[in-house]
């Protein structure tokens, strides 16, 4: 009999298969923009350890799956001022002034600089940075397990939370979720992928 679905908090010590399964789905929408042209091995052997270390010490890693796999991986922050996102902004900023002809910085400078101008300063809430599913478990509900069981304990804290879905796709399963539209659509340059911005539970 297949091991059941469970979802649970990541530790340090899934620091390794969550680095593994986050790595294996380059194809988000918003990475595979910022990385177009760049090689799928250098976003994973660069970007994702950076990603899941700051993650785990910083914020809440999430992880859905069976067994010892691990088939989707949600990253939430807690936002208590919109410090962290200016913060990012400068140091891409930073990078993309140093390496002009370097497109993945050019476009995580256009990223990061919409975070920190337009994220919504209604204090405190909960950020869904990002969720990814690995390409083979996709369709199989690890997503949705992700979703049922944080937003339950948003239920009984009576917070709100925050995300931007990067496709109508997305945004149809965060709908089903109890998340709304909410405020226009973005689309980012060089003919990137259109943010949705999206509540749950806002007063």
């Amino acid at each position: 009999m297949p091991a059941p679905l469970t979802v649970r908090r990541a530790t340090d010590a899934d620091r390794d298969p969550v680095i593994n399964a986050f790595g294996r789905c380059t194809d988000e929408e918003v990475t595979s923009w910022v990385m177009a042209g760049e090689s799928d091995a250098s976003f994973r052997d660069s970007q994702v350890p950076l990603i899941i270390d700051s993650a785990l010490k910083q914020d809440e890693v999430w992880i859905a799956g069976a067994g010892p796999d691990i088939w989707a991986v949600a990253i939430w922050q807690r936002v208590d001022s919109l410090d962290r996102f200016r913060a990012d902004a400068d140091q891409a900023r930073e990078l993309h002034r140093q390496n002009p002809d370097f497109a993945p910085f050019r476009r995580l400078a256009a990223v990061t600089a919409y975070l920190a101008e337009a994220h919504p300063q209604h204090f405190p809430h909960l950020y869904l940075q990002v969720m990814v599913t690995v390409p083979e478990r996709r369709g199989h509900g690890a997503g949705g397990a992700l979703l049922d069981t944080r937003l339950a304990l948003l239920e009984a804290e009576g917070s709100p939370a925050f995300l931007e879905a990067s496709t109508e796709r997305s945004a149809r399963l965060y709908s089903r979720h109890g998340f709304r539209r909410d405020s226009r659509p973005h689309t980012l340059p060089e003919g990137g992928p259109t943010l949705i911005p999206m509540w749950f539970r806002l007063p």
